[in-house]
């Protein structure tokens, strides 16, 4: 569950099955902060809304009951007709609407596509902010995504590394926490090539953030960590000296970041 800010008033957005909802109750206290659910039902009343969110329904839902539907949209164009989202959901199996209990987070949520159309009713104004923030959310969750994927790989060949030192720079006799220095001295010479800090320095150094350097690397320096993980492996496999390795390694940083950052540069630039 997230939250975005439309014009001061928090609205929150949640997932389910790969789809986004946001919540219409949200919304609709931009007209009435007492009784949005009032509002939502007065939207639901309108001939327009019942059509489009019928329409949406036959798309994307196959346990729709249409035959309800089509009552429903011939009873909206009467005075009298009354819609709230409890009764549009159980009568007609929709999906497109969801209706959650609960003080924080309840309340009427609808799928991207028929909120949007709910806040141009609400506002146009509204709508092309709400529209603009979800998007910026959305690369916002992108990004996180490609963080994540980057740091998974570089604990793949975090492996590769670590193996590539127990094979070539551990003794079988040293003890386990004399090991543990030998691994945390070849991080460490990948912290130095690319962050310019051992980990202990950078602790030192953000006393008030929880994790590792690494925690807190962008995506081009993960990219480039997981590719050094790999070279110094196979330097460390060639028995090459640790002084000669951070030197070739730091050379390989440089210019890895360099070309990583001007691609970066040219797709801002489209």
């Amino acid at each position: 569950m997230a939250k975005i800010n439309v014009k001061d008033t928090e609205i929150i957005v949640f997932k389910k099955e790969q789809e986004d909802y946001i919540s219409l109750t949200d919304i609709a206290k931009v007209r009435d902060t007492e009784n949005p659910s009032q509002i939502i039902s007065l939207w639901l009343r309108t001939y327009n809304t019942i059509e489009y969110i019928g329409l949406w329904e036959m798309l994307n839902n196959p346990d729709f009951k249409p035959h309800i539907y089509e009552g429903f949209k011939s009873e909206s164009a009467k005075p009298h007709f009354w819609m709230s989202a409890q009764k549009w959901i159980k009568e007609t199996d929709a999906i497109g609407i969801i209706s959650k209990s609960g003080r924080y987070g309840g309340g009427t949520f609808a799928h991207s596509d028929i909120a949007f159309k709910f806040a141009s009713w609400i506002s146009a104004e509204f709508e092309l902010y709400l529209v603009r923030e979800f998007k910026r959310l959305k690369e916002e969750e992108q990004k996180t995504i490609g963080w994540t994927a980057k740091r998974e790989l570089t604990k793949i060949n975090y492996h590769i590394h670590t193996d590539a030192v127990k094979q070539n720079l551990i003794p079988k006799e040293l003890t386990a926490k004399e090991t543990s220095i030998i691994y945390a001295n070849e991080a460490d010479v990948l912290n130095m090539a690319l962050f310019g800090m051992t980990a202990k320095q950078w602790r030192e150094a953000n006393p008030d953030l929880k994790g590792n350097v690494r925690d807190y690397a962008t995506i081009n320096e993960l990219i480039c960590l997981s590719n050094m993980e790999n070279l110094n492996a196979v330097f460390i496999n060639e028995k090459i000296p640790q002084n000669e390795r951070l030197m070739k390694l730091n050379k390989i940083a440089i210019q890895q970041m360099g070309i990583l950052q001007e691609v970066e540069k040219r797709k801002l630039l489209k």
